[in-house]
């Protein structure tokens, strides 16, 4: 990143950023798909009942603690492979 310039920097981190946008909507997009499919069966009602509320609660909570989970793995197989290639 040092051999770019201002505008090349300026460039790459809105990339970055807006990669980041997509992947945060696309994680939101799977957890409500995720927990509305699994949780909601009662189309009675305008409103969700308490069961389906606490199943919602959970199912997106394992969701995030799940995903959270795996982008501390990446992390961690990341620093490892930037090891071994500093290593070489």
């Amino acid at each position: 990143m040092d051999q770019l310039n201002v505008k090349e920097q300026q460039d790459f981190q809105q990339i970055v950023e807006q990669k980041q946008m997509k992947d945060f909507m696309r994680l939101y997009s799977n957890l409500v798909s995720k927990c509305f499919d699994d949780c909601v069966n009662d189309f009675t009602s305008n409103n969700l009942t308490t069961k389906e509320t606490g199943c919602i609660t959970k199912c997106s909570e394992k969701f995030l603690k799940h995903s959270e989970r795996v982008g501390q793995r990446f992390q961690e197989q990341n620093a490892l492979l930037m090891q071994n290639m500093q290593k070489r």
